[in-house]
């Protein structure tokens, strides 16, 4: 058993220091490109950090859960601007990031509010619930994503579903009156995304207690959907040696607590 625990964690720690070396190394060209992400199953973490939700399952996973992670760091709004270049940073040019839903690789130095420049979006819509971009939910990097502007723009505050028709710098995303569909890159992404702000915040730390659900006309309601879609999209896109790392970095360098569902995938249909 002893050499079986000592194999695995050297095959993790092989397997971040691989993903680690791919975000140091230097561009071949600076042209923005739309980048696709590795499935991995391997992260580095010490398990002990959730020993407190070993062997439960539904409710009860989700308050133990709920109480690991909200022992957190948090950002003001505009320490994220810096935190994301490091989060989201390209492994094949390390003087980029790459945009969420649109796959492309564009330089740390376009953050801003013009057509070009990519700004901070909230996958959680920050109206659904009403947090804004207050320290907090609103600040929270485990669902803040780097975007083209345009696109933030686009897919302002709807709910996820499948459907919908194509957009300038779309990547594969879809949008239609009442819903956003990520590309088929990053759906499971999304998915945990939302999910992991569905454990963080429960109502019981001054914030909205934030649910997910099975509809896509959840206006200001601190819900968001659609849950059987979201749960269908975790399935077909497993966590990401991209969403490993960025798990793992901002556990380390930034606000100490991690997304448990990249971590353990499985406690996702054991809570829903």
């Amino acid at each position: 058993m002893l050499a079986i625990r000592i194999r695995h964690r050297k095959a993790a720690a092989l397997a971040t220091a691989a993903v680690l070396a791919g975000l140091a190394a230097p561009a071949a060209t600076a042209t923005p490109a739309t980048v696709t992400e590795t499935a991995t199953t391997t992260a580095s973490y010490d398990p002990a950090y959730y020993d407190a939700a070993a062997g439960k399952t539904g409710t009860a996973l989700k308050s133990a859960l709920h109480t690991i992670i909200s022992d957190q760091t948090k950002l003001s709004y505009s320490a994220v601007w810096e935190a994301l270049k490091v989060t989201d940073q390209d492994p094949d040019n390390s003087s980029n990031v790459i945009l969420l839903y649109s796959g492309i690789s564009r330089s740390k130095t376009l953050n801003g509010g013009d057509v070009g420049d990519w700004n901070r979006e909230h996958v959680w819509a920050k109206s659904h619930g009403d947090f804004g971009t207050s320290t907090g939910p609103g600040t929270d990097l485990h669902h803040l994503r780097p975007e083209d502007v345009q696109v933030n723009s686009i897919r302002g505050n709807k709910d996820f579903d499948n459907g919908g028709s194509s957009f300038t710098n779309s990547g594969g995303s879809l949008t239609d009156p009442n819903s956003f569909e990520p590309r088929d890159a990053v759906k499971g992404d999304v998915a945990r995304m939302i999910l992991y702000m569905a454990v963080r915040y429960e109502g019981t730390d001054g914030w909205p207690d934030l649910e997910p659900n099975d509809t896509v006309t959840n206006g200001t309601n601190p819900y968001h959907g659609r849950l059987s879609v979201l749960k269908q999209w975790h399935q077909q896109d497993p966590p990401s040696a991209f969403e490993v790392n960025r798990n793992d970095v901002i556990f380390a360098s930034y606000q100490h607590n991690r997304n448990p569902f990249i971590d353990h995938p499985e406690w996702v249909e054991a809570i829903w």
